[in-house]
């Protein structure tokens, strides 16, 4: 068991932290995962998703805005193999996964909005390491993200003891 909850940090920490919505499902097998954040920005399309995760994750968290698309997945299980391998602690995707069950076994954080069967554009366009904008919270590469069973917080600094 982590040895924080996000509940606890907004009790400790509520001043400088934002908290986004419970808009998001739980995919992966890990429950709770914690990190400072990477990010891409994506429409759809995954070649810079596949990328980032290419490279050594470090404990990090990468952070995929995708528009709030419900339409193509993002992430499915081979690209969570890879993560678990290059070392990434977790995946908080705005917008869809797929391969569930096959994430399910991975020890990965993974949150996203839902899942679909239907596979990413393979076209390579987005931003890598952008400040991002969705889900009422600014994800900063850099910041640390801190998730649970109850929700996903974001601190500008590490707050792990």
């Amino acid at each position: 068991m982590a040895e924080w909850t996000t509940a606890d940090l907004c009790d400790a920490f509520d001043a400088e932290l934002q908290v986004a919505p419970g808009v998001f499902k739980a995919y992966g097998g890990a429950a709770a995962f914690c990190g400072p954040i990477a990010t891409v920005k994506v429409f759809e399309d995954n070649v810079l998703v596949r990328d980032a995760l290419s490279e050594p994750g470090s404990g990090r968290i990468l952070v995929v805005d995708g528009g709030g698309s419900l339409h193509r997945a993002l992430v499915g299980d081979q690209l969570g193999a890879l993560a678990v391998q290059n070392g990434w602690a977790g995946l908080i995707v705005w917008g869809c996964i797929r391969d569930s069950v096959g994430l399910l076994p991975l020890a990965l954080g993974v949150r996203a909005l839902g899942a679909n069967p239907r596979k990413p554009l393979k076209q390579g366009s987005g931003y890598r390491d952008v400040p991002l904008q969705f889900a009422d919270v600014r994800w900063v590469p850099g910041h640390w993200a801190y998730v649970d069973a109850d929700g996903i917080v974001l601190a500008s600094r590490s707050l792990r003891p």
